[in-house]
Formats: structure tokens, sequence, C-alpha cells
């Protein structure tokens, strides 16, 4: 059976704010847990008034 997690720049390790620095280390303490990335995604999401982001998306994947 698999597990999965969705980390994005709203996750507890980037307080909003992406810094490629802090994805190695979410990504790190998550391979100790013995998480994976399966894939990764940039999204466009709306923003405040109308405006659109860009969101990266990193799916995690283990063994249960």
């Amino acid at each position: 059976m698999k597990q999965y997690k969705v980390l994005s720049q709203k996750d507890k390790w980037f307080s909003s704010k992406f810094d490629p620095g802090k994805l190695e280390a979410a990504l790190n303490a998550y391979a100790e847990q013995g998480w994976r990335v399966v894939s990764s995604v940039t999204g466009d999401f709306k923003g405040l008034v109308g405006s659109e982001r860009n969101e990266i998306v990193v799916i995690l994947e283990r063994d249960v």
C-alpha cells in the first residue's frame, strides 16, 4: 500500500515564501521518514485582486 503527501509553498516549511534551501531541507527531512519524490510541477493559482501566482507542488510517496 502507498501513502502520498503534497508539498507546496503553503506547507509549514516555507511560511508562504519559497526558498530553495528550505525545499531541500524539507525533502531531506521527509526522506528520513521514508518519503520519496515522485513528481513535481508548477501551477498558476489565482492571487489577490485577479492576479496570478506560480507555485511549486511536489508529490511525495512512501510505502506503508
